[in-house]
């Protein structure tokens, strides 16, 4: 298993223009880390993008993990939906401009009144489609557990056994099940056989009062970003069961936290890499 840091950890640097993908690539090498995961939401379209990140990534000597869509198919629109079935397959195609195996996927998000049901019939309808595409392509689409229609393990598993292709796997993220008030511990036990891709991240529970960023769960809980294992992730246990089940794919740090996110991140990936190493 190998440490990346995904753009996401520096996303307040990216809005502001005081970073870009070039930018965040050359810090990342700062970090520790040994790759990189994009994301199509910081994609700049003047035509020089590709040029800019492969410079950058062959000057650092860091691998891209993984790029990742920024898709929403829970859209009652289908023009909508198209678009962004769209934002995938670009994803894709970037992914392998850069060497990556695996395209992080969403589901989607709750807009007005969308059920469950409504939502699950797109969403599968758009991930059979865009798996096709990738396997044509030789990517993995990976979804990740986020959200309100595929925030859960088990509608994370429904997902992939309906759409029923071995190019939807999992991207496990260790923290987001916290959101949704599930046991990350337990949740690993219901997806490791379809990981393919690992994010990283830690909540921990923060009282009323708290003034930094705060994460509500679904049952109202509040939770702030933490460095990874300094949370309430069991982190440990996780690394092992990834081990245990012979996963050795990239484990991507997502960093929430409201430290300095160029310190936050730094200081998670070191602590990833030490759980790593005590492995």
């Amino acid at each position: 298993m190998k440490s990346s840091l995904s753009v996401w950890s520096m996303h307040k640097y990216m809005y502001s223009g005081e970073m870009d993908n070039e930018q965040f690539i050359e810090f990342t090498a700062t970090t520790g880390a040994k790759g990189v995961e994009l994301l199509s939401v910081f994609w700049k379209e003047d035509g020089r993008e590709e040029e800019r990140i492969h410079a950058a990534l062959q000057r650092t000597g860091l691998q891209m993990a993984c790029f990742g869509a920024s898709n929403n198919l829970a859209l009652a629109d289908p023009e909508a939906r198209r678009a962004q079935l769209l934002n995938i397959t670009s994803s894709v195609d970037r992914a392998v401009l850069f060497g990556a195996q695996v395209v992080r996927v969403f589901s989607g998000d709750k807009e007005q009144d969308v059920t469950y049901e409504d939502a699950k019939t797109w969403i599968i309808a758009g991930l059979k489609e865009a798996a096709s595409y990738a396997e044509n392509k030789g990517i993995k689409l990976c979804l990740e557990n986020h959200g309100l229609f595929a925030g859960k393990a088990d509608q994370v598993l429904e997902v992939i056994r309906e759409v029923h292709s071995d190019h939807l796997c999992s991207t496990f993220d260790t923290g987001n099940f916290l959101l949704v008030d599930e046991n990350p511990s337990e949740a690993i036990t219901k997806l490791k056989d379809y990981v393919a891709h690992v994010h990283i991240k830690d909540f921990a529970i923060v009282e009323d009062g708290y003034s930094g960023t705060i994460y509500t769960s679904l049952e109202g809980k509040k939770f702030t970003g933490h460095i990874p294992g300094e949370g309430s992730v069991d982190l440990p246990y996780i690394l092992r069961e990834l081990k245990n089940n012979n996963y050795t794919g990239w484990l991507t740090l997502e960093y929430e936290g409201d430290e300095e996110q160029k310190e936050g991140s730094t200081r998670s990936i070191h602590n990833l890499e030490a759980y790593l190493a005590a492995l």
